[in-house]
This record gives C-alpha cells, sequence and structure tokens, in this order.
C-alpha cells in the first residue's frame, strides 16, 4: 500500500527487535525477489485505472501472499488501508513485515480477537480506507473463504473484490496451505475481479450461497493442490 494512513500514524506498533530484523529481512527480500517478475494484470474490476469512491474489501489467499506487495506497488500504488494479519506469532511477523511497506495493521483471526477485528476493520472501511483480509488464514482450511469476509461486507457496505495472484512458475512448501514461491524471473498475473456486494440481511441458507459464490470467484478452477 502506498503510505500509512493518517489514521493509524500516531498509533504504529512497536515490535520486538528480532520481530523488527526478521520483518525488515523479510520485506526486503520481497521487494528484490518481485523486482526480478514480470508483471502482468488483468483488472476486470476497474479499480486500478480508476480509484472508486467507495472502499473495497481486498481478499487473497494464504499461500499467494507473496505477490501482495507487488501487487499493489505495480497496480494499487494510492490505495490506503489496513491488512488483518492472525493474533499469533507468525501473524506478528507478518504484521511487522507488511508494515515496511506503508500498511497499517489490524490483528485478529476467527479464533483470537475476531469480533473486535471485524469491528476495527469495519471503522477502516468506514473511514474511508479499503482493507485486504486472507480469508482461509491463518490455519486453513486451504482454498476456504471463512465467513468473517461475508459478515464485514454485512455490517460495512462495502464490496468484497477477489484478487487472484498466479505465478507461471513457483515452488510449491509442505505447509497447510500449500506456500507458493515464484520462481525468480517468472510472470506473476494478478486478476481483479469485479466487485461483489453482499445484502446487509441473509438467512442461513442464501448466506452460505453467498460465501461460497465469492470462493468460487477466488478460487475458478477448483484448485485443491
Amino acid at each position: 500500500m502506498a503510505q500509512l494512513p493518517t489514521r493509524a500514524a500516531e498509533s504504529r506498533t512497536v515490535y520486538p527487535w528480532k520481530v523488527r530484523l526478521i520483518g525488515y529481512t523479510a520485506a526486503s527480500l520481497i521487494w528484490l525477489w518481485g523486482r526480478s517478475c514480470r508483471w502482468r494484470l488483468v483488472d476486470l474490476s476497474g479499480v486500478a485505472s480508476e480509484l472508486p469512491a467507495d472502499r473495497r474489501i481486498f481478499i487473497v489467499w494464504h499461500n499467494r501472499i507473496f505477490g501482495i506487495e507487488g501487487a499493489y506497488h505495480y497496480f494499487l500504488p494510492k490505495t490506503q488501508g489496513a491488512i488483518l494479519t492472525s493474533a499469533s506469532r507468525d501473524g506478528e511477523i507478518i504484521a511487522a513485515t507488511m508494515s515496511r511497506f506503508g500498511a497499517a495493521i489490524v490483528r485478529g483471526s476467527s479464533s483470537r480477537r475476531g469480533v473486535s477485528a471485524l469491528l476495527e476493520l469495519r471503522n477502516w472501511l468506514r473511514d474511508g480506507y479499503d482493507v485486504l483480509v486472507v480469508p482461509d488464514g491463518p490455519r486453513g482450511p486451504r482454498y476456504r473463504l471463512g465467513p468473517g469476509v461475508i459478515k464485514l461486507a454485512q455490517v460495512s457496505g462495502a464490496a468484497i473484490l477477489p484478487m487472484r495472484i498466479d505465478y507461471a512458475r513457483y515452488w510449491s512448501f509442505k505447509s497447510w496451505d500449500r506456500f507458493r514461491l515464484p520462481k525468480p524471473f517468472t510472470t506473476i498475473t494478478v486478476t481483479l475481479e469485479s466487485p461483489q456486494f453482499v445484502a446487509s440481511e441473509l438467512d442461513e441458507a442464501t448466506f452460505e450461497n453467498e460465501r461460497r459464490r465469492i470462493e468460487s470467484l477466488l478460487n475458478p478452477t477448483n484448485e485443491t493442490d
């Protein structure tokens, strides 16, 4: 994201020095690695060409988070907002890394600080900022869109914008999410789907249908790895 929004400038988290060091090192490697790749955009949303007045809830799968910085740097440089990371130790490292790129951080997940994180994200959206959520993190199941994104869209009125990040060549790791690391000099394609609005009131069956529909937009070829 372009720069730390004013809303969070006075409340930046001060991380332990070891976490800051890991975050700085990881951010530097991501920056250098990403600059070696070729980037391609498929913008079905129109967001990259003209920043909309309405805010968006960007979503991307956990195993593609390596490409988030490049996607924002090349295609969404004027976007400001917050990224949701888990309240775990790993989430702290991810938070320290992403904060190096100017993103504000909201800590929480479905298992820890879920309600407070949802309310904080809603406040970011209401204040005119975008947010980014990894809907199958921090523990999966992989490629499973959790209900929190749908709930956030309902309480905020913001549209969900699925962001697919695909690597032409990559290494896949044996982690729960089968994390993907793009190979140097490969092509990275960023697809921004059209904004998806969710009604504020849904019965249980319709809610699940909406969850599945948006999940399929983020995983249109039903990848299972």
